[in-house]
C-alpha cells in the first residue's frame, strides 16, 4: 500500500465532509451504558512524541474545546484488533495464556523498528497522526498474527471490520457539532506535514480495552519485548 497516497485520500475526503457538514458525530463517547469491550495488540509511542502531540491537541482545543481529545495515557497505534470491541465480551471466557503464546510465536523473528509520526490526516469522525515505518516489520508482524490466530481455535474477529494497514494514531474525535469549523480547518492545514518525531518500537502490548482505549477501562494483559 502507498501509505502517503492513502493518508492523502483520507485527508481530502475528510476536509470535504467537514467543510460540507457531512462529518460524523460519535454519540457513544459519553454514554454510561457503553460496554463494548475487546482485546487488542498495540504500540505506545514514546513520552516525548506524545508530549509533542499534546501541543497539536492544545491548538485544536482553543477553538473547539468540547470535542473529545486523547490524553497521553490513551494515545496508541493498533497493531491488530484480535477481538473487536462488542457488547458482552467477557475476559473470563477466554484463556489469556493461549493468546500470549500465539503472540510470542508471532514475534519470534520481529525486531525493533521505527515509526515516524509525520503530518496529520482525518476521517469523517476523527483526526489522526500519520505514522510511517522504516521497514516492513509491522506488516510482517500483522500477517504472522493473522495467520497464527486464524489457524487456532481461539476466539478472534481479525479483519472483520476492516483490514488495518496503517500506523496512525487517533487523537481527536467529534463528540458534538463543530463550533468553529474554520479554525479547525486552519489548524489541520497548519499541521498537515508537521514532524512529530520518530521512536523505536521496542515492545508491544496485549490489552483488554474499550472502544476508545481509555485508560480507566483498559487492562494490560501482557507486554512483549521485541
Amino acid at each position: 500500500m502507498d501509505l502517503k497516497k492513502h493518508y492523502n485520500n483520507l485527508y481530502n475526503n475528510a476536509i470535504d465532509k467537514i467543510t460540507n457538514n457531512n462529518y460524523t458525530i460519535d454519540y457513544q463517547i459519553d454514554s454510561t451504558s457503553d460496554n463494548r469491550l475487546g482485546i487488542t495488540v498495540l504500540i505506545r509511542p514514546s513520552l516525548e512524541i506524545k508530549n509533542t502531540i499534546q501541543g497539536f491537541i492544545d491548538e485544536l482545543k482553543k477553538n473547539n474545546p468540547s470535542q473529545y481529545f486523547y490524553p497521553n495515557s490513551d494515545i496508541h497505534i493498533t497493531v491488530l484488533s484480535l477481538v473487536s470491541c462488542h457488547e458482552g465480551f467477557d475476559l473470563n471466557t477466554i484463556s489469556i495464556q493461549e493468546y500470549i503464546k500465539i503472540i510470542r510465536k508471532s514475534i519470534e523473528d520481529i525486531h525493533d523498528f521505527e515509526i515516524h509520526f509525520q503530518g496529520i490526516t482525518a476521517s469523517s469522525s476523527a483526526v489522526m497522526i500519520q505514522g510511517f515505518t522504516n521497514n516492513d516489520s509491522l506488516n510482517k508482524l500483522r500477517n504472522k498474527l493473522r495467520i497464527n490466530f486464524k489457524n487456532s481455535s481461539l476466539q478472534q474477529s481479525i479483519d472483520t471490520r476492516y483490514t488495518i494497514q496503517t500506523a496512525h494514531s487517533t487523537v481527536m474525535r467529534f463528540r458534538e457539532k463543530i463550533i468553529n469549523k474554520q479554525a479547525l480547518l486552519e489548524t489541520l492545514k497548519k499541521y498537515r506535514s508537521f514532524d512529530f518525531g520518530k521512536f523505536k518500537v521496542k515492545n508491544i502490548e496485549l490489552v483488554y480495552n474499550d472502544w476508545y482505549q481509555r485508560e480507566r477501562f483498559t487492562q494490560q494483559l501482557h507486554s512483549f519485548g521485541l
